[in-house]
């Protein structure tokens, strides 16, 4: 049917990276073949203006900008997430949602072995979100955990949690004791009225949650690395030590902070000539997202995501596996999606397509699925 492979599967941004933010990445790098301009060893914790930018112009104040913590991105952050709260804990996570929390739970040695009936760990807590509670757990009535990681907007499910859902969230975690890490790396994408880009927004959030974001998808930094973490003051362990201290002992013992001119190009993204240009990349990806949404509605699927994030989740037929679906979509439109089993038991019966494919790419993408795809009952 086609001479090549369309790929809808993993999140990786497409489109160059803008003017004015590239000019703060080839700026930085000139400056080190320069005698006054070099630079070597940094603060670990990032350079305070890019720290400043950060609470300012993604924050609006709410935070300080001794609370941020500048890395190579959130994924690693995450790990160092986990370094900070050792073994000896109990994590809950979405489910479906990410595989890096899962996976650094085991690598950390937090988990039981994996149950063969339910493809779930022991000792990780899976919170279920699905189509039928508007993908997002019944918080109240799920076992306490030590941890609790929630990613809003969701990577696979595309869901934004509401501001009523999100103070749910804190209220339970401040209630139990638990600490909220709160993956905010789509943020950008959202666009409904109302919906929080950050947990901070949200009252008491500072005494129970930190927060992991990123530029990759912001700025189509997935290979330049840059991302960030803030860390309240207010944010303690049971003894009352702050976990902010913990963090930047992981962070001045295990990293040498972020690069020199990477940390240019983050504070190039945040002037406001980069905002702009972020704003009109993250505009380019939800119509992108739109196209894929509707394509698969014509066919007659119930598709969820695609308005505030930048992944289409797909409900298959009752009884159709997601790994199946996958080879069919594949064999017969040559169209890679991500299988939905693939973030989790409870991802199965689904399929996630990413909207970072080139605009003509996910046209073709569109219309090769329209073709090959029987209708299916809605």
């Amino acid at each position: 049917m086609a001479s090549r492979i369309i790929s809808l599967g993993i999140g990786d941004t497409t489109q160059p990276i803008p003017p004015h933010i590239l000019s703060g990445l080839v700026n930085s790098a000139s400056k080190l073949g320069t005698k006054e301009g070099y630079s070597g060893y940094g603060a670990e914790q990032g350079m305070g203006p890019l720290r400043q930018k950060i609470a300012e112009k993604l924050y609006n104040g709410i935070i300080k900008d001794s609370e941020v913590f500048v890395s190579d991105g959130a994924k690693c952050d995450i790990m160092r997430v986990q370094q900070v709260f050792g073994p000896g804990v109990t994590t809950a996570v979405q489910d479906p949602s990410y595989p890096v929390y899962v996976d650094t739970s085991v690598m950390m040695g937090q988990t039981g072995d994996i149950d063969s009936s339910t493809n779930q760990y022991n000792n990780i807590v899976y919170m279920p979100c699905t189509a039928e509670n508007d993908f997002f757990p019944d918080i109240e009535n799920i076992p306490r955990a030590d941890i609790v990681y929630f990613c809003s907007p969701n990577n696979p499910t595309g869901a934004a949690a509401t501001r009523e859902q999100l103070e749910r969230l804190v209220k339970v975690c401040k209630e139990r004791g638990s600490i909220l890490v709160f993956d905010a790396a789509y943020a950008p994408f959202i666009r409904s009225e109302g919906v929080p880009k950050s947990i901070f927004e949200i009252e008491g959030a500072r005494e129970v949650a930190m927060e992991c974001n990123s530029f990759s998808k912001y700025a189509g930094f997935t290979g330049v690395r840059l991302g960030w973490t803030v860390v309240p003051d207010e944010l303690t362990f049971a003894d009352g030590t702050k976990v902010r201290d913990d963090f930047n002992r992981v962070m001045t013992t295990a990293f040498n902070g972020a690069s020199n001119i990477v940390q240019g190009g983050g504070l190039a993204c945040l002037d406001d000539e980069g905002l702009e240009e972020i704003n009109t990349l993250i505009d380019y990806y939800l119509e992108n997202a739109k196209l894929l949404k509707e394509a698969m509605e014509s066919i007659g699927y119930s598709v969820y995501g695609g308005t505030d994030a930048p992944y289409v989740f797909v409900k298959l037929p009752d009884g159709k596996s997601s790994w199946d679906m996958f080879s069919e979509m594949l064999e017969k439109a040559q169209v890679v999606t991500i299988p939905g089993a693939g973030f989790g038991p409870g991802g199965e019966g689904y399929l996630r397509l990413s909207a970072f494919a080139p605009r003509d790419t996910v046209i073709e993408a569109c219309s090769r699925l329209k073709e090959a795809m029987a209708p299916v009952a809605a």
